[in-house]
């Protein structure tokens, strides 16, 4: 079965709170539940379960994927590849969609580009945020359940623990096949910005939905790129913020 698993907390530490935002902004629809009905429009994904953690907090997400249809499995809130492991096992996944709840314009038609590449490749492992090609806030990775239990049973470091997927492209690639995806030409755009990890990230997403969403709830990655275009100005808005480095 191919499953994606949704990492959703409210504990950011740079935006409290973040994936309960509303987008767009006053309709009552937060930035997690546009996650979940937009990889829902994916053709490929057949279970989409959302992995939070056990504190109290996050109860909040577990009402939200209840409100979505969407099972919830909370654990570890740390130590993010054992919740990843732990979630996929239950849910009995041969292979794992990694979403992370901060990418409200995630595009399902690229994540079913995706995971048709994994399955063509017999990949181990696939992504489109290794290499630095298309905008950032498109982010996906595909990979076997096999490669996220050796992951689990070997990472060590804690960058291994807390972003699920380094051991696998980063620590030790020469033992997994991994096939890492590039921008077309027409989705080349690693400039833009569009995950939501600041104030000023929100304030550029609302622009971009209040934009957007109302000709089409599930914009897609060259509607975005499109927009840019026609107002280039709004890369000013979050130019300045720096994305948290992985750092062993």
């Amino acid at each position: 079965m191919i499953g994606a698993v949704i990492q959703a907390r409210t504990s950011s530490t740079r935006l409290p709170g973040k994936v309960l935002l509303e987008l767009p902004y006053g309709s009552g629809i937060t930035v997690l539940q546009q996650v979940i009905r937009r990889v829902k429009q994916s053709k490929k994904i057949e279970l989409i379960v959302v992995a939070t953690t056990e504190d109290e907090a996050d109860d909040a997400i577990v009402d939200i994927a209840s409100h979505e249809s969407v099972p919830c499995f909370r654990g570890s809130k740390e130590n993010v590849l054992e919740r990843y492991y732990l979630a996929a096992k239950k849910h009995e996944l041969d292979t794992v969609v990694r979403i992370t709840s901060d990418c409200p314009c995630i595009d399902a038609s690229l994540v079913d580009e995706t995971i048709q590449q994994y399955l063509m490749a017999k990949a181990d492992y696939a992504s489109i945020s290794v290499s630095r090609t298309f905008p950032h806030g498109l982010d996906h990775e595909v990979f076997s359940f096999a490669a996220l239990e050796k992951a689990y049973k070997n990472a060590t470091q804690d960058y291994e623990k807390e972003h699920v997927t380094p051991y696998i492209y980063r620590s030790y690639p020469e033992k997994f096949k991994i096939c890492v995806m590039n921008a077309s030409e027409e989705l080349f755009d690693p400039g833009i910005r569009i995950t939501i990890d600041t104030e000023e990230d929100y304030v550029l997403l609302c622009l971009l939905f209040d934009n957007l969403y109302l000709r089409n709830d599930y914009f897609d990655a060259k509607d975005i790129i499109c927009l840019f275009k026609e107002k280039p100005w709004i890369r000013a808005i979050n130019k300045k913020i720096v994305q948290k480095k992985i750092f062993d």
